[in-house]
Parts: structure tokens; sequence; C-alpha cells
């Protein structure tokens, strides 16, 4: 991910639940993540370790071997054709010796179903971060050591099931999401199965923090505005305990992770994430302040979504058309309540404080009415616009 609390005051704005389905939700049936934080706590450790150097270039590659050796562990068939590694090329050496930028890590668990096992569900992370930079390493622990470790505990559920799933689940570590989505441009252009075969993908970047620091037990799950049916899957599958599972759009973030090559294509997708906070991108976002209870929590989440894609009669079908709801508005206005009352004890600047109370007064009036127009709606994108670039 590569930019700054965009998930606070850009992605909020496309939150699509209603006052019904947040209700919903919220009563869904709480449970008991089957994924501990004993699970991914190795993993994440391991992957920030000094022997890596912040996975970036060689030292990447080296990440990718753990990511292989696990699904090959695992017992899960390599996904391209007899290897687990999908070469991305690089130029070509003087000689014409070939070169390669990097590669992504695939394995696949095949499924049981004659007539669907030739769909795909595609579970993901990024793997690779910012290597070393002026003789500093960044460890990338929760840029994406967390995400890195969802897939890999998924995919060793998935490889212990007695029953596989009906269709088929590709387990994905993606290379070079650090640069310009690289890996997943990659494999979206060549992927080892007809991209109309893929009939859902997920990912997930940074799910070990909180959102600006601030004190939520939310992850942020985004994109399901695009997929009919998915808020129904969400409610079904309920939400671990201590973590609340809040839905966003995505329209207005823009192509901000690997779900962009397979939202490009219309594959409809979900993307999860709790936000970034004050170590992102720098050479403190360590292994030792990773909530690892909460990145087991949203892992069992996402297994439980992954299985549900995997074994209904029918995947979701991509939708284009939605409309925004109030409850965007409720969020906005959440936020900049919190802002006003962290005011009291960091104090902001003359003209952020206008800006935040300007947005309080506008979400509260609208909810007060309890209807926003076209215009209204207009006018809280620019407001979170200039609180994203002013305020953060």
């Amino acid at each position: 991910m590569n930019i700054r609390l965009l998930i606070l005051f850009v992605c909020i704005l496309s939150a699509r639940c209603t006052p019904a389905e947040s209700e919903e939700l919220a009563k869904a049936k709480r449970f008991t993540p089957s994924i501990k934080a004993a699970d991914v706590r190795p993993h994440v450790v391991y992957l920030c370790s000094e022997k890596l150097r912040g996975r970036r270039g060689v030292d990447a590659m080296r990440a990718s071997a753990y990511l292989r050796d696990h699904f090959k562990q695992c017992n899960l068939e390599p996904l391209f054709k007899n290897s687990y590694y999908q070469n991305i090329p690089g130029p070509r050496q003087k000689d014409g010796t070939a070169t390669k930028y990097g590669h992504n890590v695939g394995a696949l668990l095949r499924g049981s179903d004659p007539k669907l096992r030739d769909e795909l569900i595609i579970v993901s992370a990024h793997y690779d971060h910012l290597g070393i930079r002026n003789s500093k390493m960044y460890p990338g622990a929760d840029d994406n050591a967390s995400g890195t470790s969802m897939l890999l505990e998924v995919a060793l559920r998935f490889s212990r099931m007695k029953q596989r799933p009906k269709r088929s689940i590709a387990f994905v570590g993606f290379a070079l999401e650090e640069h310009l989505l690289w890996g997943s441009r990659w494999f979206a252009a060549h992927s080892p199965w007809p991209m109309k075969q893929i009939k859902f993908f997920m990912t997930a970047d940074m799910i070990g923090r909180s959102l600006g620091d601030l004190p939520l037990k939310s992850v942020f799950v985004m994109g399901s505005e695009y997929a009919t049916e998915t808020d129904k899957v969400l409610a079904s599958v309920g939400q671990p305990k201590d973590l609340d599972v809040s839905l966003l759009g995505i329209d207005l973030i823009g192509t901000r992770s690997d779900y962009g090559p397979f939202r490009d294509k219309q594959i409809p997708f979900l993307f999860f994430s709790t936000g970034e906070h004050s170590d992102y991108h720098k050479p403190t976002d360590t292994p030792d302040k990773v909530n690892y209870e909460q990145v087991a929590a949203v892992s069992s989440l996402i297994l439980r979504i992954t299985l549900e894609m995997a074994t209904r009669e029918t995947t979701p079908k991509w939708n284009d058309k939605f409309d925004p709801p109030l409850a965007e508005v409720e969020t906005i206005h959440k936020i900049a309540v919190l802002l006003l009352d962290r005011d009291k004890t960091v104090p902001l600047g003359t003209f952020q404080k206008v800006i935040v109370s300007n947005a309080e007064l506008q979400t509260r009036k609208i909810l007060e009415r309890g209807t926003v127009t076209a215009s209204e709606r207009s006018s809280l994108i620019r407001t979170a616009q200039v609180l994203l670039f002013s305020v953060f």
C-alpha cells in the first residue's frame, strides 16, 4: 500500500452498508477464530528477520522460497504448471541472458465437484516490501508480513480439510506490489487459468495494526459493492470476537493494492485491511507492534469467506451500479467527532480544526435530515480530501 491514511477519509466515503445491513452484520453470530495468534506470529517474525533484509530484490526471492516451501509442506499442487513460481521477467543482458525481477508464488487446492472444479477462488497477499534504504532495513511487519501470514495459515487449514470444497482455490503470494503492483499485474496478464474461470479474488494488505493508531477494533472489507450477494455472504459467516467488520466501498481510492488488476477485469473481489498507521513505510514497522490476535481473527474471517465462496452453488456476479447510502455520512461524522475529541490532548492546527469542525457540522446536518443529495456527497468528497492532506 502506498497511501497515507487514505482508508480513513476517502475509502470511508464509499461505505455501503445501509443502517439495516449494519445492524444485521452487528448481530451476526460471533465466532472464535480457528487460526490463532501463535500460528501467524512465526511467519511475521521470520519475514521481518535480518536474513530477509526487508524483502526486496534478491531478498524478496528468499522470502518467496519460504512461501514455496510452506505450500510444499501442505502438499498443495504447484499453480504454474509444474512450478510454484511464476517468473516475472526483467531485461535481457547484453549476451542475451534472461533476467527476472522476481516471481509470484502460487499453489492450488483442486476442487472436488466435477462441474465446479474448473472455477477458481483466489486468496492472496503481497510478500515484498521496501528493503534497505539509507543503510536502514524496512521490516514491513504489517506491510505486508501480516497479510502473508494470513495467506500461509489459510492455505494450511484448507490442506488439512478431509472434504475438499467444490471449487478450486489458488493461494498466491504476489511479488513487487510496492513497485506499481507489478506482480499482480503480471499474473492477471499471464494467468495460469483463463480469467473467465476466476470467480472471486481476495487479498489482504496490512491487517495487524489500527487505522491511524486509533483505538479501533475494525477490519475494513472493501469491494463488495461490485459483487452481488457478497454482503449476504459476509453476514452469513459471522464475525470474529472482538473484531468489527466494516464494509467499505473502493471506488474512490483507485488502485492501491493487488485487487486492482482483477477489478479492472471485472472479477468480483474483496480487499481486507485495518488501515495505515504511524509506522507505515518506516523502519519502525516491526513485529513487536503487530496485534497478532487481530491478524488471526482477520485470517479466520478470510478462511470462512473462502470456504463459503468455494462451496456455495453460485458465486457473486459483477455489479457496477450501486448507490452510496447514508451510512458513509455516519462514518465521516464519527471520525470527525473522534478527531475533535483527540484535539483536547493532541491539538489540531487552526486550519485543520476548521476543516474537521466543518466536516462534523456538515455530516451532522445531513444525519438530522436523514437524506444526502448528490451535491452534498460531492462536497463531502472534497472535504475528505482536504482532511486527508491537511490533517494527516
